[in-house]
């Protein structure tokens, strides 16, 4: 049945999906007692007056006395929802509250969500920087491509907090964590394998700057569209598929995924699109399939196990769950601990290895990634990516060194 085909009805009282949903899955809660006179004229008037006065005279006491230092703006224009496409902000709004409630289930932040009511590229921009002062960082969410990538090229170079479309680099970091894990198990070199990405949407070109950032050679890369393999003498690449084929398939090759398959390593599949069995049997043996469109595989599980040591999904119903929650929470609260200015590549990295490191005691076939609810996962990824923003100069407090509390003015 189709997502948009049902009605309505009474039998959806019993649904307990609906029963979930309903009324939304978060809420407002004060931090501060408001039982009496004091409380209220300490939180609010006449006492916030003071806080107002000293922020005023002083900006940088701002992430100190508001909820922005621990406050994400999860923004989207509906425009690439899950694998429903288009939707619009108000359908899109179920899957960003679920986005904020993870965030403050797994690293302990609090974000809002904002659908917003245009897809125009300058009216997302202007939009999100009127907001930007409510928040410390921006989490994009679900918007397609290409025009993702200038929104977040612009406010990450406009604003001064971190902003982070999750969708690109989520995806990414998460893939290159259970890749290291793959190969490692494996007794691979990164550098060494041949890698071919189904998909130059905005995951699939993530992860291919990801990669070949963490030691996978472009040469031995090869990207794919809707029209195959892609390469420098095709006439019909948008200028982000342009810099792709500059950076990796050196070689060459020409024709479609079958063709862009024979002889590779390793699949990567971001594009929603069926793979035929008959292109991933020219897979060199014992490789690694990554088939991440969800609800379903490019390929399904019980194919590529035939053609792949290591086999793993975005669906949590079979083993090595490639979730992006376990990089999203984990990075915003270790760029907010520090107060990150942006959010670097070093710091993408660190948390990639930060997530394989945790399963290395219990490294399998079938455990190349933590469990999503796996405790440990936020906190050891925050920890590396507060180290990398400082190793890279774009923290601005140490971190676990809160702020002294500094004196209000009477």
């Amino acid at each position: 049945m189709s997502f948009f085909s049902f009605e309505l009805d009474p039998a959806l009282a019993a649904d307990p999906v609906f029963d979930l949903h309903k009324r939304g899955k978060m809420e407002i809660s004060a931090t501060v007692p408001l039982a009496s006179r004091d409380h209220l004229s300490l939180a609010y008037t006449p006492g916030v007056a003071r806080v107002c006065e000293a922020i005023a005279a002083d900006e940088s006491l701002y992430s100190d006395y508001t909820w922005t230092a621990n406050t994400v703006a999860v923004v989207t224009d509906g425009s690439a929802v899950l694998g429903l496409g288009n939707i619009g902000p108000k359908a899109a709004m179920p899957v960003m509250e679920g986005k904020a409630i993870l965030f403050k289930q797994f690293g302990g932040v609090d974000s809002i969500p904002i659908c917003l009511d245009t897809q125009d590229v300058e009216g997302i921009i202007a939009a999100v920087k009127a907001i930007a002062p409510s928040f410390g960082g921006i989490n994009l969410e679900d918007i397609s491509a290409p025009r993702c990538f200038e929104i977040e090229r612009r406010l990450d170079a406009e604003l001064d907090i971190p902003v982070f479309h999750d969708d690109q680099h989520g995806t990414a970091v998460v893939t290159l964590a259970a890749l290291r894990n793959a190969a490692k198990l494996l007794g691979r070199r990164l550098g060494d394998l041949r890698v071919v990405i189904s998909g130059a949407g905005a995951a699939g070109v993530a992860i291919t700057g990801m990669l070949i950032a963490a030691g996978v050679q472009g040469a031995n890369v090869i990207v794919c569209d809707s029209r195959g393999i892609i390469h420098a003498e095709r006439g019909d690449l948008t200028p982000t598929k342009v810099s792709l084929a500059a950076a990796t398939n050196l070689s060459g090759r020409t024709g479609g995924i079958a063709e862009a398959l024979i002889g590779a390593d390793v699949l990567i599949g971001v594009s929603g699109g069926l793979i035929e069995e008959s292109a991933v049997a020219g897979m060199a043996p014992g490789g690694i399939i990554f088939a991440m469109a969800n609800p379903t595989p490019e390929v399904a599980p019980a194919i590529a196990h035939k053609y792949a040591a290591i086999v793993a999904t975005g669906r949590s119903d079979f083993p090595n769950q490639i979730n992006n929650v376990l990089a999203f929470p984990g990075i915003f609260r270790g760029a907010l601990d520090v107060r990150a200015s942006t959010i670097t590549e070093r710091m993408k990295v660190a948390a990639a290895e930060a997530i394989a490191e945790v399963v290395s005691d219990d490294l399998s076939a079938d455990a190349i990634v933590p469990s999503p609810l796996d405790p440990r996962v936020a906190p050891a990824v925050a920890a590396a990516v507060a180290a990398a923003a400082e190793a890279d100069g774009v923290a601005r407090r140490p971190a676990a060194a809160p702020a002294a509390p500094a004196a209000l003015p009477r």
